[in-house]
C-alpha cells in the first residue's frame, strides 16, 4: 500500500562508505561485478555503477541554501516528504488494526446519482399493479437524477461491519444497546424489547453483518475505532473513520456502472440476498459477508443482506442535494438515510439508487452499516 520512490544506489558496506574519499575514488566508475543482480536487502535491481560523481562545493552550498529556504517557507510539505507518507492508492486495501474492518480505497470521479425517468419506467414495468403505487412513491424520492463529483479518493469497508467486529467493540467498551429491535415477520414489524444485535431472530455467525444497530450505535462504533487508533499511536495521517455520505455510498455501490445494479439491470439469480434473489438465504436472514460476487470497486454485499446507515439527514427528493459528495446535513435529521435493500426486501428495491430512512434510535434485524474513512 505504500511504495518507496527515489533512486537506489549500491554501496559496498565491506569496502567503505560514501563518505570515504579513498574508497569512493576507487569504486566510482567501476561496474558492479553483479550487474543486473538484486540487492538482497532492498529487493530491487542494483545500479551499473557504484556511485555518481560527487557535486562540487559550490553546488553543495547552493543545494543547502535552497533547503534552508524550503524549510522556512514550506515546513509542512518537507516534513511530509521526509516522513515518506504516501496516500494509499485507489483499489488498494488496508486494515488499521487486527479487529478493525478491512477497507478498500475508492477512486475519485463523477457519476449520475439517483433515478432517471427512463429507469423509473423500467422499475415500474417489473412490478405488478398493487406494488406499482409503492414503487412510484419510492422512485420519486430518488429524483431528480443529478451529477455528483466525488473527490478526493476515500475508503469504504470491504464488507458491512460484521457481528464479530461489533462484538469486539462491545467487549472493549462495555457498550449496551437498549430498547429492543424491530423484527421482520412476513411484512409485519413487531418490536422485541429484549432482543438486539446478539439475538436478531435468526441464526448468525461472527462473519454475518451485524443487525439490530441504530445510527447512534454505528456512530459509537466509529468513535471507538478512532479512539482505539489514537490510543495505540497508530492513527493514520489521512483522516478518521466515519459513516459514508449517501453520495459516497451510491458511488461505491454503482462502481462506475449506470445500470440499475452493479452487475446489470436484471436481478438475476444468486447475485444477492433478498426476497426473490435466488440465494440460500432469501427471506430467511443475513448471508455471511462476502457470500456473493464483488463489485468493480472491490466491495461486497452493497445490495441485499442488510440495509446500511449513511451520515445524511432525510430529504424526500434531491432538489437541493449537494453535488460535491458531502453529507446533506439539512432536512429531517431525526431520521437518517439507509441504503441497499436487505434479506427481506422485494427484489425491485435492490438497486443502486434505492433509498429510504429510519429513526436514528431505531434498530431493525435487517439494518446494519458499513464504515468509511477519509484517506486524503
Amino acid at each position: 500500500m505504500r511504495r518507496l520512490d527515489g533512486q537506489v544506489m549500491w554501496s559496498d558496506r565491506n569496502q567503505g562508505s560514501w563518505g570515504d574519499e579513498a574508497n569512493e575514488h576507487r569504486l566510482c566508475g567501476t561496474p558492479h561485478p553483479d550487474r543486473g543482480a538484486t540487492d538482497p536487502e532492498l529487493g530491487v535491481g542494483v545500479a551499473r555503477y557504484a556511485c555518481p560523481r560527487r557535486p562540487g562545493s559550490r553546488v553543495r552550498s547552493a543545494l543547502a541554501a535552497i533547503r534552508i529556504v524550503l524549510l522556512i517557507c514550506i515546513p509542512n510539505g518537507l516534513a511530509a516528504a521526509d516522513s515518506g507518507a504516501i496516500p494509499p492508492q485507489a483499489g488498494s486495501t488496508f486494515r488499521d488494526c487486527s479487529n478493525c474492518p478491512e477497507m478498500v480505497v475508492i477512486p475519485d470521479g463523477t457519476f449520475l446519482m439517483g433515478t432517471s425517468p427512463r429507469e423509473a419506467e423500467q422499475v415500474l414495468g417489473a412490478v405488478d399493479f398493487i406494488r406499482s403505487f409503492v414503487v412510484k412513491r419510492s422512485v420519486a424520492e430518488e429524483q431528480p437524477q443529478h451529477l455528483v463529483r466525488i473527490g478526493p479518493p476515500f475508503a469504504l469497508g470491504k464488507y458491512p461491519v460484521t457481528r464479530g467486529e461489533f462484538a469486539a467493540f462491545v467487549r472493549d467498551t462495555g457498550y449496551t444497546a437498549t430498547g429492543g429491535c424491530i423484527f421482520f415477520d412476513n411484512h409485519r414489524y413487531p418490536i422485541h424489547p429484549e432482543d438486539g444485535w446478539d439475538n436478531p431472530g435468526f441464526p448468525q455467525t461472527n462473519l454475518d453483518p451485524v443487525v439490530c444497530v441504530g445510527w447512534q450505535d454505528a456512530q459509537a462504533y466509529v468513535s471507538w475505532l478512532n479512539d482505539k487508533l489514537e490510543t495505540n499511536g497508530a492513527q493514520r495521517n489521512e483522516g478518521k473513520y466515519r459513516l459514508p455520505t449517501e453520495a459516497e455510498w451510491e458511488y461505491g455501490a454503482r462502481a462506475n456502472q449506470q445500470t440499475l445494479r452493479w452487475w446489470g439491470d436484471e436481478i438475476g439469480r444468486g447475485n444477492a440476498d433478498c426476497d426473490g434473489c435466488g440465494s440460500l438465504w432469501d427471506h430467511k436472514g443475513t448471508a455471511p459477508a462476502g457470500s456473493f460476487h464483488v463489485n468493480q470497486f472491490g466491495l461486497y454485499d452493497v445490495l441485499g443482506t442488510v440495509r446500511e446507515w449513511t451520515e445524511d439527514c432525510w430529504n424526500a427528493d434531491y432538489k437541493a442535494a449537494p453535488s460535491d459528495g458531502s453529507a446533506w446535513i439539512a432536512g429531517d435529521c431525526s431520521e437518517r438515510v439507509i441504503r441497499g435493500g436487505d434479506w427481506s426486501s422485494d427484489s425491485w428495491i435492490l438497486r443502486s439508487a434505492s433509498r429510504t430512512r429510519n429513526d436514528i434510535a431505531g434498530r431493525a434485524n435487517y439494518v446494519g452499516f458499513r464504515v468509511a474513512k477519509t484517506v486524503y
